[in-house]
């Protein structure tokens, strides 16, 4: 024991957390998984506390016991002044000598470049979008949600779904089969059971992300609100990444445009056509592409990156988290 390895690559989100510890050369020397990471939630300290489980389960698999550099892509870090804050606790724990701290979607980004050069959007249960060039420089929002002017992922379009079919059903809105899909999911006959369901927590609020596919099956059958809630997270979507490139000077090269999170992955058709059809009108250059590689390879690379690894290393490994 007392051996030091190159890079502990941390990726910790919402509901699951991933790390691996990695040697100079690229070879992955243990991998673990922990539970969710919401600093909001439960404190910066408790949600460390949930990490170094997965930690020392990785640590002990290498016979390590740290490294040089911990890269850490965390969920809930969307501000500088949170990534320091965060920074000072994971160095705290003296599991690395250097430590840098990311929000998640840089993550994304990085599993999915040959080099750190590009702007990734991801929609999950929220949206955000970032972006980098090999110099340094970064693109990136505040992400907290409607206070900083974010619209979508996989919650947002539930509550956009839910806020037309209530309004269909009561007359003040335009009819829409969301009406009868969204309660139907749940087994109700009307929306007015959805909402008496929700608000009384017979149905818990947090199955509300169920409703997100039925919107797009309802979207996919023809019905005109579903497909203008649809329509709408595409042209956020393309928005994000119209802004992050025009901030990196990017939109006159060739760029690869990441596109991540489960409400993207999926590739719903008319999500998925719309999102590349604005692009290619707004950003001709953009080269869009889903990323569907485990976010830990990205937090892995640009630890590689920042330890000055070769490309020999950062192909090592890529190919490990491929096979």
């Amino acid at each position: 024991m007392g051996l030091t390895a190159s890079v502990l690559a941390v990726d910790a989100g919402n509901s699951k957390t991933d790390v691996a510890v990695v040697a100079a050369d690229g070879e992955v020397l243990a991998t673990a998984r922990g539970g969710a990471f919401r600093p909001p939630s439960v404190g910066v300290e408790r949600a460390v506390d949930a990490l170094a489980e997965a930690v020392t389960r990785a640590f002990t698999a290498a016979g390590v016991t740290s490294v040089a550099h911990v890269s850490a892509c965390l969920a809930n870090a969307d501000l500088p002044v949170e990534e320091e804050l965060l920074a000072a606790a994971l160095h705290a724990r003296a599991w690395g000598v250097r430590v840098d701290v990311r929000n998640d979607t840089f993550a994304v980004l990085r599993a999915g470049v040959a080099e750190p050069c590009g702007v990734a959007v991801v929609c999950g249960a929220g949206v955000n979008c970032v972006g980098m060039r090999p110099d340094g420089r970064t693109a990136r929002f505040p992400a907290v949600g409607r206070l900083s002017g974010d619209w979508g992922g996989g919650w947002g379009l539930a509550e956009e779904a839910l806020w037309h079919a209530a309004r269909a059903e009561d007359g003040r809105g335009e009819p829409t089969e969301l009406a009868r899909a969204l309660p139907g999911h749940f087994g109700l006959g009307s929306m007015y059971a959805l909402i008496e369901a929700l608000h009384l927590r017979h149905v818990e609020p947090v199955r509300r992300h169920e409703l997100t596919p039925v919107l797009f099956a309802t979207a996919a059958g023809g019905d005109p609100v579903a497909r203008g809630i649809v329509d709408r997270q595409a042209d956020e979507v393309v928005a994000m990444a119209v802004v992050a490139l025009t901030r990196l000077d990017l939109l006159a090269e060739e760029t690869p445009v990441l596109l991540g999170g489960g409400v993207l992955a999926a590739r719903h058709p008319r999500l998925d056509a719309r999102v590349r059809s604005l692009l290619a009108a707004r950003a001709p250059k953009a080269v869009p592409r889903v990323v569907t590689a485990r976010p830990v390879l990205g937090a892995a690379l640009l630890g590689l990156d920042r330890v000055g690894a070769g490309p020999g290393a950062r192909a090592r490994v890529r190919a490990y988290f491929d096979a």
